[in-house]
């Protein structure tokens, strides 16, 4: 057979690999002894922690497992999104500790990347005064351990005047030493199902987006999105809501006695460590934003500016689309530092996972079991956000042909 006609998959196949010889100069023969025995190292020093942590435990008498979850906490918690009573499970307290956490994670992270973003565009402007300060913030925020900006908010708050004295910025917000009061509604169940409704509407207007976007790829005509969202997102939700009666009881807060009564309340431990966590972490964010946004070539501001565009609408509709490719893999980071960060709660005593985590510990004595269920509980956030990023990350990819 000529070498035209021959299979091109067997060319390109290689020479056959030879088998391994039983010989310690064969380097396949030393990979195979030397990972074998790297395991069987490793894993003997984990059965010996375990068979040596399993012993100490038998002769302290120390009881292990998690049967102590089902048994009645007793401790109290200042503050929790669920309804809870220290007549209630050492379960359930954990529970209303991971939300907590979550509430600080979730907020703390939105609010980050807001700010963070604008002071990265701010260190960029051409106003000099805006520029300077926008770096001001950087570098000193940046510089600052994290637990002494903690402790610096805390102190703040804590020395505002108590309810008698509060501050009142605007009508129905009052700031002192009991924290932040803010008017609210009455919750009814209608506000449930306008609230599922804004959901069910987000989830179409996103649905209506996809298949907009795909026929405009198909036809070159673009079509406007923003009727159909505004209809699913705040129409549909009215609809809902009317049709449940439309009722809206407004809560405001005011002074009963010594404390504020009505609205909702925001805890001065809250407040400080949403604020100590929010600055310092935009710091970080709004160099990665900075970064990311002079990676764009220049070119593409020449161009933009050559059309007529402001310099507003460039930054919007073509240069942070493209730097969203450089900023999304460290922002990952500075999402999972933010969630990591919050363990430091319990320096200004919020109660969040790791605070309640290690009172149960200390009142049940299963430390091992205690110290297990924090750590799973920030490997699962921390991993649940990389996923989402990483998801995230490959859509805004841009792909090879």
């Amino acid at each position: 057979m000529s070498s035209s006609t021959a299979d091109p998959r067997l060319a390109s196949a290689g020479p056959p690999r030879r088998p391994i010889r039983l010989s310690w100069s064969d380097e396949r023969l030393r990979a195979i002894v030397w990972q074998v025995i790297v395991v069987g190292i490793v894993g003997a020093i984990v059965w010996w922690l375990w068979s040596n942590t399993v012993h100490n435990l038998e002769v302290r008498r120390i009881a292990t497992g998690f049967g102590f979850l089902s048994r009645e906490a007793g401790l109290p918690i200042g503050e929790s999104l669920i309804d809870y009573d220290p007549t209630n499970s050492y379960l359930r307290a954990l529970t209303v500790g991971v939300l907590n956490t979550l509430k600080v994670a979730v907020v703390g992270v939105i609010l980050a990347t807001i700010l963070g973003t604008l002071i990265g565009i701010a260190k960029l402007s051409k106003n000099w005064l805006v520029s300077k300060l926008a770096s001001f913030y950087i570098e000193v925020i940046r510089d600052l351990p994290l637990l002494l900006q903690l402790l610096f908010w805390y102190t703040i708050l804590q020395g505002l005047p108590g309810p008698r004295q509060a501050l009142n910025p605007v009508d129905g917000v009052f700031l002192s030493n009991r924290g932040m009061k803010l008017p609210w509604i009455e919750w009814l169940p209608a506000h449930n199902w306008a609230l599922l409704a804004m959901v069910v509407g987000a989830v179409g207007t996103w649905a209506y987006a996809r298949a907009m976007r795909a026929k405009q790829y198909a036809d070159g005509q673009p079509r406007k999105i923003w009727p159909a969202g505004l209809a699913l997102m705040v129409g549909l939700p009215l609809v809902v809501w009317a049709a449940h009666g439309a009722p809206f009881t407004p809560d405001i807060p005011a002074l009963r006695g010594f404390n504020f009564r009505g609205g909702i309340s925001i805890s001065p431990e809250y407040f400080a460590l949403l604020l100590g966590l929010v600055t310092y972490t935009a710091g970080f964010i709004a160099e990665i934003v900075r970064a990311g946004i002079q990676a764009v070539n220049q070119g593409q501001w020449e161009a933009a500016e050559a059309l007529g565009m402001r310099r507003g609408e460039i930054l919007k509709r073509i240069v942070l689309p493209q730097a969203l490719r450089v900023i999304v893999p460290p922002m990952t980071s500075q999402y999972l530092n933010l969630t990591k960060n919050s363990s430091l709660a319990v320096a200004i005593g919020y109660q969040d996972i790791v605070s309640i985590a290690n009172t149960t510990l200390n009142q049940t004595g299963q430390a091992i079991e205690g110290i297990a269920i924090i750590m799973l509980v920030y490997l699962t956030i921390s991993l649940s956000i990389s996923l989402f990023m990483n998801w995230y990350n490959a859509r805004i990819a841009l792909v090879e042909r």
